[in-house]
């Protein structure tokens, strides 16, 4: 019987808000208030489970200089 191997967060392409916070250093409540806005590229909502986009969450980064 195969192990279950966990992937990188690096490599996943969706993460959990705690995975997302863990990865790019904002915290868990500035990241759940970001992406509270109806606006925001980065947030993927699977039925009440928030989740965020790795890569969009990248690109929204590198345009910010402040948070």
């Amino acid at each position: 019987m195969a192990t279950k191997q966990e992937v990188p967060i690096w490599e996943k392409s969706n993460l959990t808000v705690e995975e997302a916070a863990e990865y790019s250093g904002i915290g868990r409540n500035k990241l759940r208030e970001l992406s509270d806005d109806d606006h925001c590229t980065f947030v993927l909502w699977v039925g009440s489970k928030r989740m965020i986009k790795r890569k969009k969450l990248d690109e929204y980064t590198e345009k910010m200089h402040s948070i």
